[in-house]
């Protein structure tokens, strides 16, 4: 069954954003220009991850050391890699909301937590990752 065209679904790509018409090459060196200043954002505004970053640079090469498995050692990785990720969505959310109202409201409260609880999943996976391959190779 066909994809129905955005033009079908009342959308309309053309103004949805100004920033939406680069393609090709130009739109991926954008993106790569922007997530740069997000990365950068993050580090000089956020601390929590800044302080996920130091615990990224211990780790990582820490796991790329131990005497384990490849797999191991990717998937050490990519846990310590996911606690970035969930904590950069996790800011961008508390932006978002903090430009949206300053004020106490419950909504609020609830995506923040929520965002705060999403970090701290991700770093119990490192935990979890770390120990099973740890205990594999033990």
């Amino acid at each position: 069954m066909p994809q129905p065209l955005p033009q079908e679904l009342g959308l309309d790509p053309a103004n949805e954003s100004p920033y939406k018409g680069k393609t090709g090459l130009r739109r991926v060196w954008n993106a790569l220009g922007y997530s740069i200043a997000g990365l950068k954002a993050a580090y000089l505004c956020e601390d929590a991850f800044r302080q996920e970053v130091w615990l990224a640079v211990l780790l990582i090469p820490t796991a790329l050391l131990l005497p384990v498995p490849w797999i191991g050692r990717g998937l050490m990785v990519a846990s310590v890699l996911l606690v970035l990720v969930v904590e950069l969505l996790n800011s961008a959310i508390e932006a978002v909301v903090d430009r949206v109202s300053l004020e106490n409201h419950r909504l609020a409260k609830r995506a923040k937590d929520i965002g705060s609880a999403a970090v701290l999943v991700s770093l119990l996976t490192v935990a979890v990752v770390w120990t099973c391959v740890l205990l594999q190779g033990a």
